[in-house]
């Protein structure tokens, strides 16, 4: 997926964020673009699903959006928050690996790349060292909406396998 034009910097990272997700084995992602009901009124910056897992990236563009995203309900108690993992994405330097929340990954978006600064698992501990016990009633409510829109707009037929 290509990125849309840089309409501001947030949105560049948002896409970037779920492009970073499906290469790294999420094969269904989103960016901010989906604006879905939550139970908690979570909205994504980027979440990806894979089997038995789910992970969140939340964009930051300045220290002070960092500072106020602590404040959040679902950020106060992490049960109400979408995401088994979750992890903050950001140029360097605007968050440091000391400023994390319990539990929490860094990514840095450097040119091109991103950098997975800290937190990033190998292959085999998605399952077994989940940091987070994720809000499922929120993340099924995000998929539901989303799937919703696939039907309303009769695209059902895609989504089944032909024999």
């Amino acid at each position: 997926m290509e990125l849309e034009p840089n309409i501001n910097p947030h949105s560049d990272f948002c896409f970037r964020a779920e492009r970073f997700l499906r290469s790294n084995g999420f094969s269904v992602a989103f960016n901010d673009r989906l604006r879905a009901w939550s139970n908690e009124g979570e909205l994504p910056d980027a979440i990806g699903f894979r089997n038995g897992v789910s992970c969140l990236i939340e964009v930051k563009c300045s220290r002070s959006d960092f500072l106020v995203d602590k404040k959040k309900r679902f950020r106060v108690d992490p049960t109400k928050g979408m995401g088994d993992w979750r992890f903050y994405m950001c140029e360097p330097g605007i968050i440091v690996s000391e400023d994390l929340p319990d539990g929490w990954g860094l990514l840095y978006v450097e040119g091109r790349k991103v950098i997975k600064v800290q937190g990033w698992p190998g292959n085999a501990l998605w399952l077994t060292e989940k940091p987070f016990i994720s809000n499922k009633q929120a993340e099924c409510d995000y998929l539901y909406s989303a799937l919703r829109r696939v039907f309303s707009k009769g695209y059902a037929d895609l989504i089944y396998a032909e024999n």
